[in-house]
């Protein structure tokens, strides 16, 4: 089957474009989501956790529509986008009372996924009021954690997908274009790391780093059904030198080239940051490059 058309690297060929047109002339009284879900039914387009990939076949549809490959049915509903809308975090007070000790000191730590719980206002709140980049709603696969000494919330991390392309990463990997597109989920991004501005506790940022790291890969497993073999962030060398996550046993990658995905140019648009990975397991070359 030669493909004619390509969305988000799926190769879609004339008979499965005839296929999509055989489903909306049998279903014509049916909305673009209710095709969008008989599709990824059809094809068995799940994602590993057993949901549809609804959002990214509506997006292949509307592309096809868009370029005159199918005709979908008119729009119904325009429902509003909360990303768009979205308000700041409700702020949530927790006690400030300044906690200097070692680490032996403040007894034994909690390190809770708070992802779709009840602590999760508390982890945007801190994250908003305390860290400098403040708070954004991640989109897609994600975990958010809390850490706690002696009851009281000390950190907080967050987790999210890895950027599809990153130089100094995939040659650290030394993966092919095929198994980075196959496995890249199987990598999680670091885009939050908030130690509260009143705790001061000599290694407690590296311990914590190593805690989540022993973590993470079950965790995610279990929202997402699959696990993770390697992580990753991004260190501003103007602000920080990523001193904990050095002393963690991150290993610095590179560095980025400046330009986002869609830069219009070869030349740097936001600020150079330092790429930090650590693997989760010791044959994470071979997981990540198998196809």
């Amino acid at each position: 089957m030669e493909p004619i058309f390509y969305y988000r690297h799926r190769r879609v060929s004339g008979e499965e474009v005839a296929f999509i047109r055989q489903l909306i002339a049998g279903h014509p009284q049916a909305s673009r989501r209710a095709l969008s879900a008989k599709l990824c039914q059809a094809w068995n387009w799940v994602q590993p956790n057993g949901a549809l990939r609804d959002m990214v076949c509506r997006g292949l549809m509307l592309e096809l529509h868009r370029a005159g490959l199918i005709e979908l049915p008119p729009v119904r509903r325009r429902p509003p986008n909360p990303l768009a809308r979205r308000r700041a975090p409700a702020v949530v007070e927790v006690e400030a009372q300044p906690l200097q000790a070692s680490l032996g000191e403040i007894g034994p730590l909690e390190l809770r996924q708070v992802r779709r719980s009840g602590e999760e206002g508390l982890f945007n709140s801190l994250l908003d009021q305390h860290h400098y980049l403040g708070y954004t709603q991640p989109v897609g696969e994600h975990l958010k954690y809390l850490a706690l000494a002696q009851g009281r919330p000390i950190a907080c991390f967050a987790f999210c997908s890895a950027p599809r392309h990153l130089g100094s990463r995939d040659r650290f990997i030394g993966w092919s274009p095929a198994a980075r597109r196959k496995n890249i989920r199987l990598l999680a991004y670091n885009t939050r790391f908030l130690v509260l501005p009143w705790v001061r506790v000599a290694h407690l940022a590296s311990h914590l780093l190593g805690r989540v790291a022993r973590q993470v890969s079950r965790d995610w497993e279990q929202l997402y059904g699959h696990p993770v073999h390697f992580l990753e962030t991004f260190v501003d060398p103007a602000r920080f030198h990523g001193t904990c996550y050095r002393a963690a046993n991150w290993v610095s990658l590179g560095l980025t080239t400046g330009r986002g995905k869609d830069a219009p140019t070869d030349k740097p648009t936001r600020p150079v940051k330092e790429v930090l990975g650590y693997p989760l397991c010791r044959d994470f070359r071979e997981r990540l490059g198998a196809l």
